[in-house]
């Protein structure tokens, strides 16, 4: 399948989206294969793969997905090295609100010619950063400074300047564990601005949250740590979506 003509199509048709998040420094097998048992018969729309560090294969993590669900998987790299060919596609980040050239574009040309090589699908996201009440993984390892929470005119500048240069979608992302999730305003200004699909995670940990984010213009909401903890809470956010 066509990941990205797949999300195309969703938003046509006002379809909200909820995704997974599965970190697997996170997950043993097994409690893999229990958070799988549940989401198995779920209609979740995706499922992302990918952490800040990922010391564990991705491989044997993609595989083991694919075994038990038919559910699109893509991966949400942290870093060159989270690349496979297992998988369904690619998030191509730039991380667009930090000034650190090394996530901008350096990984990205270090990883290009596997990437070209493997064939997997390759979505360019425009990934931005915005202050969820405390420092976060991806704050620490990519050395760069969130988007204030309440600057919403520098949100809505950044993520313009991302779809003029020609990436196809735009992850606004709070953090893992993030204190407070992005703002509704600032959803709904980037929305209001900008044309191509928005991703909305990082504190969500409510289907009110969650529904609050999709009214304010997202089109596809990630959760991973709420999930981790209470995989039981999935069927519900997913009847509510």
């Amino acid at each position: 399948m066509n990941v990205y003509s797949q999300i195309l199509t969703n938003v046509a048709q006002g379809k909200k989206m909820l995704c997974l998040l599965i970190d697997p420094d996170k997950n043993t097998v097994e409690s893999l294969r229990q958070l799988l048992f549940v989401i198995k018969d779920s209609t979740l729309d995706f499922i992302f793969v990918g952490g800040s560090l990922l010391s564990q294969n991705i491989d044997e993590t993609i595989r083991l997905i694919k075994q038990e669900t038919t559910i699109p998987v893509v991966i949400f790299p942290g870093s060159m090295h989270q690349v496979s060919a297992y998988a369904d596609a690619l998030l191509y980040l730039s991380l667009i609100s930090g000034r650190n050239a090394e996530y901008l574009i350096g990984q990205q040309v270090q990883s290009a010619p596997l990437i070209k090589k493997m064939g997997i699908e390759t979505i360019s996201v425009g990934y931005m950063l915005i202050d969820g009440g405390k420092p976060t993984s991806v704050e620490y390892i990519s050395n760069t400074l969130p988007i204030p929470h309440d600057k919403e005119d520098i949100a809505v500048a950044t993520a313009l300047a991302a779809e003029l240069i020609g990436m196809k979608m735009l992850y606004l992302e709070a953090g893992s564990g993030a204190e407070n999730p992005v703002s509704e305003r600032m959803i709904s200004q980037v929305k209001k601005h900008c044309s191509v699909p928005v991703i909305v995670g990082g504190g969500i940990r409510s289907v009110e949250a969650m529904q609050a984010a999709f009214s304010a213009g997202a089109d596809l909401v990630v959760i991973g740590n709420h999930f981790e903890t209470h995989p039981s809470d999935i069927l519900k956010f997913v009847q509510g979506k």
